[in-house]
């Protein structure tokens, strides 16, 4: 009997065909994500040290694998998605490195996340074991860097079924989101009191919204469209990542007026994009209209 057909790279290919690439980056942007999220709730609870400072273990069951308590939970879980995670980074990286029709631009920002994820394991075990502000903060933008990498070639993948509606989706949900990352700062509570464990995962989840809806509008937008509507466009990203940064520090009073320059100067960019955008659409349709 021959096995010629049935070899571990075809069957390889024959999963991915099947599944599909860009699903695949899809569902690990995902999953990244999730586990971002619910570090943050790790974090927000106080539960980082709740598995008595073991790791990979925690603090119940046989050999300590399992939580004793709802705190113990929130670090077990965050732990238990960041494994798949990681399976699935992995995976996403091997299928771009393999696959002859995947483009190397897409192919070298999978890898790099993976290479970075060994580095994030390593930095979630030292928040584990030594617990201090400096590692915690490596840890998180580590994670926001390998977010990024994934959301990049997820839209590189998925780039020919991306329109300049899409770009005006994505700064329509950016300027829902920039609000609603005020409303949920501590800036607004005014007391560190009010700044809940579920304020602060629903802040970072709109960020990463937030993040997410100016790289799409950036990279479509310079794809779709010219002159002056990429501007602000392209401007989006940075400023965007100036708000994570000062609102991750807006607990500090001193801070909050940066932070809140950086929403204003924020949603000015998105509001100009739109604009722009919105007339470079109208011009397009004109131009259609009137062609033979």
């Amino acid at each position: 009997m021959s096995y010629d057909n049935h070899t571990p790279d075809s069957r390889f290919r024959s999963l991915i065909d099947r599944f599909g690439f860009p699903h695949l980056l899809t569902v690990t942007l995902a999953l990244v994500a999730t586990t971002i999220l619910l570090g943050i709730a790790a974090k927000a609870t106080g539960s980082g040290l709740a598995c008595e400072a073991n790791w990979p273990q925690c603090d119940a069951g046989p050999f300590n694998l399992f939580p004793a308590n709802l705190p113990s939970f929130y670090e077990w879980f965050h732990r238990f998605v960041s494994m798949f995670a990681g399976f699935a980074i992995i995976g996403s990286a091997i299928a771009a490195w393999r696959l002859p029709d995947i483009d190397r631009n897409v192919a070298g920002l999978v890898v790099l996340g993976m290479v970075l994820t060994p580095v994030q394991v390593a930095l979630g075990r030292e928040t584990v074991t030594t617990y201090t502000m400096d590692i915690l903060s490596l840890h998180f933008w580590t994670a926001v860097t390998i977010f990024t990498l994934f959301l990049v070639a997820t839209v590189l993948v998925w780039a020919h079924r991306l329109t300049s509606r899409h770009v005006v989706a994505a700064l329509v949900l950016g300027l829902v989101a920039l609000p609603v990352h005020v409303t949920l700062s501590p800036v607004v509570g005014s007391e560190l009191s009010s700044y809940s464990p579920t304020m602060q995962m629903a802040q970072y989840g709109v960020t990463l919204v937030l993040l997410g809806a100016a790289i799409v509008a950036a990279m479509v937008g310079r794809r779709r469209l010219t002159g002056r509507a990429v501007v602000p466009l392209l401007a989006a990203p940075p400023i965007v990542i100036a708000v994570l940064f000062f609102g991750r520090q807006a607990i500090n009073p001193a801070l909050e007026v940066p932070y809140l320059v950086a929403v204003a100067v924020s949603l000015v960019t998105f509001l100009a994009g739109l604009v722009l955008t919105r007339s470079a659409d109208t011009s397009g349709d004109d131009a259609g209209a009137l062609s033979p």
